[in-house]
């Protein structure tokens, strides 16, 4: 299932879905999500969180999976949210193992939230050489994680 998972997250980018939503859109069906949601949900965590350079949306896509796996739906439910929160720090903690940072600024080496720099590295095809690699790892990862 891992690497099946991977391979499809990152052929879901290679078809032109952001990162957050290859992420999430490759795990929803397993969570009773339809992937029409899953793909509207994740949108506007794309491109470091809406073309600001903030969070790598593929972690953004992962994390909101581990909500679907862990999540609470009781406000009371602390076995959850602390479940939730175990796998998001294991998550990220291995994630920043592979790439030093969760920041799409500092993985892609352009900042996304200035319009130049954002066409550059469109441009020097930036997103398609190094983006992949995130997706990948990200479903990698929770598959180690699910």
């Amino acid at each position: 299932m891992n690497r099946e998972s991977s391979d499809e997250a990152v052929d879901l980018f290679n078809r032109g879905f952001f990162c957050s939503q290859a992420v999430l859109c490759t795990y929803c069906e397993q969570f009773d999500l339809d992937k029409d949601t899953a793909c509207r949900i994740a949108t506007p965590f794309a491109a470091g969180i809406g073309w600001t350079g903030n969070m790598c949306g593929a972690v953004a896509g992962a994390l909101m999976v581990i909500g679907l796996k862990f999540g609470n739906t009781d406000p009371d439910d602390m076995d959850a949210k602390k479940k939730v929160f175990a796998a998001t720090q294991k998550f990220i903690v291995e994630f920043v193992d592979r790439h030093a940072t969760i920041n799409c600024t500092e993985l892609l080496g352009y900042d996304l939230s200035d319009p130049d720099q954002r066409f550059e590295a469109r441009s020097k095809g930036v997103t398609k050489e190094k983006c992949p690699v995130f997706v990948r790892d990200a479903a990698d990862i929770l598959g180690l994680i699910l």
